[in-house]
């Protein structure tokens, strides 16, 4: 890869930019929140539905961005979605009210899952093939997009760690007051981001000549190859939200009391495997192509989920989880690369919209019902095996579907 960027924009690097300070507040929130809402003395049906919201909020968000970003403004609807992130860490750190909290999850695009789901991504995914000058760097800037973001998230699952060390060092703070410092935190970090999107030109737009609506911009060749991927993109997310980052960080706690700081170090290092592990899918995606790499590093990946449910001990659950997650992300770049690689420019953002939304909403179903799982005769162990071979199912029909429609540039 070549460090130096002379292939990217101005713009592409705005949105770099952009990317990392806002995983970087997903790092730590999607460690925290369940525990805070647990602290916060609710139970786990409403944790759960809690944790849905910001899903809901991502399907609801998404298919706005879908419909609406090409006509008002791509920027216009970045630095309005940022903006409310800013708003909805205020909420957090000034009411304990359920409803409140619900309603600031909703609007907020606070991310739970571990990996980023929320509307930025159907608008930015859009955009980046527009700040490369050179066209063979199609799967290299996903990559690099992914990546940055990763590391930046997992820089921000450390600082997950610290309302341990504010209770440790300033006596007297409570446990919920020494939360709502990583609150106020996202709500700058939401403040930045907006002034970030200020920042970037018109170039990002879509050109005028091809200013449709989404119905007029999908070709019958489109429509049905967005329409079979967000079918099949739906069962993975369903599945995937079984495992989100939130539940499985309550599952270390709750099954071998793993606390904040040893919580951190895990999904931090998971983070460092699976933003390294990007440009891995970049070079053997050049080599063998976009849907065999997604497959063929998803299904091992899905094996060792339900493994890291019988795990006996922390160490060998850690072990495997790691190694999981090293492999587990190796599909997003390539999905990425590979859903705006075989459609139309002016294609673009209804595809990765459309594509988005079916992953948002079979997500934002799962956590809603992870309550009752746990509660059941499948215990703790539920999530991870449900979802592990519901995705073992995806890939293999993703293959059969789809092996012999390569991107343009395969």
């Amino acid at each position: 890869m070549n460090f130096s960027f002379a292939w990217l924009s101005r713009d592409g690097k705005l949105l770099l930019s952009a990317r990392i300070l806002r995983t970087f507040g997903y790092g730590f929130l999607s460690v925290v929140i369940a525990i805070y809402l647990r602290f916060l003395g609710f139970d786990d049906i409403q944790i759960g539905l809690l944790l849905g919201s910001t899903l809901v909020n991502s399907v609801i968000f998404t298919i706005f961005a879908s419909f609406y970003a090409d006509r008002i403004g791509r920027r216009n609807v970045l630095v309005i979605y940022a903006s409310l992130m800013c708003i909805s860490g205020l909420i957090f750190i000034f009411t304990d009210n359920y409803l409140l909290l619900v309603l600031a999850a909703f609007i907020g695009t606070i991310n739970v899952t571990g990996s980023e789901t929320g509307a930025f991504l159907t608008i930015e995914q859009a955009i980046l093939p527009q700040t490369i000058r050179d066209k063979k760097k199609m799967n290299t800037i996903f990559a690099l997009y992914n990546m940055v973001g990763t590391f930046a998230m997992s820089a921000g699952i450390i600082l997950s760690g610290l309302p341990s060390l504010l209770q440790e060092q300033y006596f007297g703070m409570s446990h919920v007051e020494s939360f709502k410092i990583l609150f106020m935190l996202y709500s700058i970090l939401g403040l930045a981001v907006t002034i970030i999107y200020f920042m970037i030109s018109k170039e990002i737009e879509i050109r005028p000549n091809v200013n449709k609506s989404v119905r007029q911009t999908l070709s019958p060749r489109s429509k049905k190859i967005v329409g079979m991927l967000s079918a099949l993109f739906a069962v993975d997310s369903f599945a995937g939200g079984f495992v989100i980052q939130s539940v499985v960080s309550l599952w270390f706690f709750t099954r071998f009391g793993a606390d904040l700081i040893i919580l951190s170090y895990i999904f931090s290092a998971a983070g460092v495997l699976t933003a390294l592990s990007y440009l891995a899918a970049a070079k053997i995606a050049d080599r063998i192509g976009l849907v065999n790499t997604m497959v063929f590093t998803h299904i091992p990946s899905n094996v060792l989920l339900i493994f890291v449910a019988f795990a006996p001990t922390l160490q060998l659950a850690i072990i495997i989880y790691l190694i999981r997650m090293g492999l587990s992300q190796m599909d997003v770049p390539t999905r990425q690369s590979y859903i705006v690689s075989v459609v139309n420019e002016d294609e673009r953002t209804a595809a990765a919209g459309l594509t988005n939304v079916s992953r948002n909403i079979a997500q934002a179903v799962s956590p809603s019902v992870i309550g009752y799982i746990f509660q059941s005769f499948l215990a703790l162990s539920g999530p991870f095996v449900l979802g592990g071979v519901i995705k073992i199912i995806y890939d293999l029909a993703l293959y059969f579907n789809f092996r012999n429609i390569k991107s343009r540039d395969e």
